[in-house]
């Protein structure tokens, strides 16, 4: 069973993870950590920047479809949450490794 067909529906920062890589070589992928993270943060912007919109639209009663202004919410507050727990677990790695008897 697979589940690439799903990837196509999924918020950019979201499928930029869910896709899998052979390739260990990060020239080879066109960029590297740092590059990856800084595209993810600015995918997560732009999601919050979108649910911002969309709930201002609604608001000012130019948007009707309420489902869509709460699948936006839902959308940033799921790429907010991710966003922070890889903050908190990289936190974490660094202390371990400060931690560490040299």
């Amino acid at each position: 069973m697979s589940i690439t067909g799903i990837t196509g529906s999924l918020p950019p920062f979201v499928a930029q993870h869910t896709q899998t890589t052979t390739r260990v070589d990060a020239k080879a992928e066109g960029g590297g950590f740092a590059e990856r993270i800084g595209d993810a943060v600015k995918d997560l912007a732009s999601a919050q920047g979108k649910a911002s919109d969309s709930a201002k639209a609604y608001e000012l009663g130019t948007e009707t479809d309420l489902a869509s202004v709460m699948v936006d919410q839902q959308v940033a507050s799921l790429g907010f949450q991710m966003a922070l727990n890889v903050r908190n677990k990289a936190l974490g790695a660094y202390r371990d490794i400060m931690n560490m008897p040299v």
